[in-house]
C-alpha cells in the first residue's frame, strides 16, 4: 500500500513545478518587451559633415566614404552638410554631388552655408531639401574654369598627333568645358527646379549671391545658421528627439593641391600653376579666377568667357 505522505509530496512537487514555469513564462513575457526597449533604446541621428576645404579628389573621396557610411547607418536620419568652401576640382565636385545626391534619395539631407557654397562647392550642396545661408554667405558661381598650355605644342617629337596636346586638342578642350557646365547648370535647374526665380541663362552666367539675394534668384531657401539648418532636417525626418554627431572627414586642403601637387610639388616650384613638372590641361570648379591663370592668353580669355 502506497504511503499518504509520499503521494503528498510528489503532489506537492508537481504543483511547484507548474507554478515554476508558469512563473518562467510569465516573467519571459514581461521581461521581453523591456529588453526591446532597451535594445531600441539608441537615440536617432542627426549627422552634421563639415565641407570647409579647396575641393580635391582626396578631400572628396574621405567625404563621399564618410557619406556612405551615413547613408547606411539606420539611426542616421538626417544628414547636415556644413559647408564653407569656393569648390575645387570639377571631377572631384562632380562626385560628391553624384554622393549627395544618392544620399537624398533616402534621407534627408540640408545644407548651412558659411562664408560661402561656390561653384564646385554649390554643386555638392543643390541636391539638399532645403538651402540655409546668412547675409553674407556667398552661393552660386555655376560653371568651369580650364587651365591649360598657351599652345598646347611642345619641342619635342612625338609618335602621335595628340601627343603634344597632353592627350586633347583646341576644340575636344573647349567641347569638354562645354560639356561640363552642361552637367552644372541642368543639375542646378533639375534640384532646384520650381523654385529657381532665373533663367537657365542667367544661370549659365557664373553670378555669385549673397544670402538674401540668393534666396530672391531661389539658388538658397532659408537666413539662418547652422542650428536653424539642423531644425530644418529634424523637421524633414521627422524627429522631435535626436542626438547631433559632427564630422568633418577631410583635412582642411590648400588650393595648392589641386593641380597635379596633391602628393607634392616639384623642388623650388611653387604648385599649382607655376608647377612645371609636366603642363597638362585642367577643369575647375572654383570661385573666381586662380591666381597663375594667364589672362593675356586666348586660351585664357576663352576659358574665363566660357565659366
Amino acid at each position: 500500500m502506497d504511503n499518504p505522505i509520499d503521494k503528498y509530496v510528489a503532489t506537492a512537487l508537481r504543483s511547484y513545478t507548474v507554478l515554476a514555469i508558469v512563473a518562467l513564462l510569465i516573467g519571459a513575457t514581461v521581461a521581453a518587451p523591456f529588453a526591446a526597449g532597451v535594445v531600441s533604446s539608441e537615440p536617432d541621428r542627426i549627422a552634421v559633415v563639415s565641407i570647409d576645404e579647396t575641393i580635391t579628389g582626396a578631400t572628396a573621396q574621405d567625404t563621399i566614404s564618410r557619406l556612405r557610411q551615413l547613408r547606411t547607418d539606420g539611426s542616421v536620419k538626417a544628414v547636415v552638410l556644413r559647408i564653407s568652401s569656393p569648390g575645387g576640382s570639377a571631377a572631384a565636385s562632380e562626385k560628391l554631388y553624384l554622393a549627395v545626391n544618392r544620399l537624398a534619395d533616402e534621407k534627408p539631407v540640408v545644407t548651412s552655408v558659411g562664408q560661402y557654397a561656390a561653384s564646385g562647392a554649390y554643386y555638392t550642396a543643390v541636391p539638399s531639401e532645403e538651402i540655409y545661408v546668412t547675409p553674407a554667405s556667398i552661393v552660386g558661381h555655376v560653371g568651369v574654369i580650364g587651365t591649360a598650355p598657351s599652345d598646347g605644342l611642345s619641342a619635342q617629337s612625338t609618335t602621335g598627333a595628340d601627343k603634344a596636346h597632353r592627350g586633347m586638342t583646341r576644340d575636344q578642350y573647349f567641347a569638354a568645358l562645354e560639356s561640363m557646365k552642361r552637367a552644372f547648370v541642368g543639375a542646378v535647374l533639375n534640384e532646384r527646379g520650381d523654385r529657381l526665380n532665373v533663367s537657365r541663362a542667367t544661370v549659365a552666367e557664373a553670378s555669385a549671391y549673397h544670402g538674401g539675394r540668393a534666396i530672391q534668384t531661389g539658388y538658397a531657401d532659408e537666413i539662418g545658421g547652422l542650428e536653424s539648418a539642423i531644425a530644418g532636417a529634424a523637421e524633414e525626418a521627422g524627429l522631435s528627439n535626436y542626438q547631433v554627431d559632427y564630422y568633418n572627414p577631410a583635412q582642411l586642403a590648400s588650393i595648392a593641391s589641386l593641380l597635379g601637387a596633391e602628393n607634392g610639388s616639384v623642388a623650388g616650384q611653387t604648385a599649382p600653376y607655376t608647377h612645371r613638372g609636366v603642363d597638362s590641361i585642367h577643369f575647375l570648379m572654383i570661385y573666381g579666377t586662380p591666381d597663375g591663370i594667364d589672362a593675356n592668353t586666348t586660351a585664357a580669355r576663352e576659358v574665363t568667357a566660357n565659366a
